[in-house]
């Protein structure tokens, strides 16, 4: 059986590490199934597969690979052509920013679970102040990070870029402003497909649910 064939994304719902991966599948258009586990009670035999007790995994036959920025080159190396420019210093540079991507998420998600006012206005300026770190090195041209071309740099800032556009309304100072390359390529990523699709159908209720459950700052203005 081909490597292409039998993949499984074990993942929890509302992972913005697992829609990534799960963005770059579609964006691939490869067959693929997805698992839904419960991270508050991991199933036993997930916990024996998985390393860091975390999601996504992705099960390649009887292989498990783990952290979605591998996961994700895997899916790019076996499914040409890749979402990675060509230059080698252009790819190194997309690589760096992924990371980049993956420290904001980090902080994205320290605001929203902030226990007190002060907390979350501070972790949401420090949020927005990184973002803006992106602005200058965004290309004119074209609506994504490398101009025209999707990559795996878009996959990886487009679940950042959802959530930020659901917390807007509770979080003003998650608002784009005096940015309109991010903007411009917020409603690009936000508009495509591959984006809309890598989520659950009731994905927005889930996660307000989920931060409304929680003893968070955000609970009481939901």
């Amino acid at each position: 059986m081909s490597t292409t064939s039998n993949l499984e994304i074990i993942s929890f719902d509302l992972c913005p590490y697992v829609q990534r991966s799960v963005i770059t599948l579609l964006e691939k258009n490869m067959d693929f199934k997805i698992t839904y586990i419960d991270l508050a009670n991991p199933p036993d035999w997930f916990m024996k597969i998985s390393p860091l007790g975390k999601v996504p995994l992705l099960k390649v036959g009887n292989s498990v690979l783990f952290e979605s920025a591998v996961i994700n080159e895997y899916i790019d190396e076996i499914s040409p052509p890749s979402l990675h420019p060509a230059d080698p210093l252009r790819r190194a540079l997309n690589r760096a920013w992924i990371e980049f991507a993956s420290e904001l998420l980090v902080i994205q998600y320290q605001m929203m679970t902030a226990k007190d006012k002060v907390s979350f206005d501070a972790k949401g300026i420090e949020l927005m102040n990184r973002i803006a770190q992106i602005e200058p090195v965004l290309t004119i041209k074209g609506n994504y990070f490398n101009g025209n071309d999707f990559s795996l740099v878009d996959a990886a800032i487009a679940p950042l870029f959802m959530r930020l556009d659901i917390y807007e309304q509770y979080a003003p100072q998650c608002k784009f402003i005096n940015t309109p390359h991010l903007s411009k390529w917020r409603d690009a990523l936000l508009a495509r497909p591959s984006v809309q699709q890598s989520v659950i159908h009731d994905f927005k209720d889930k996660l307000m649910a989920y931060l409304s459950q929680g003893n968070y700052y955000v609970a009481a203005m939901l």
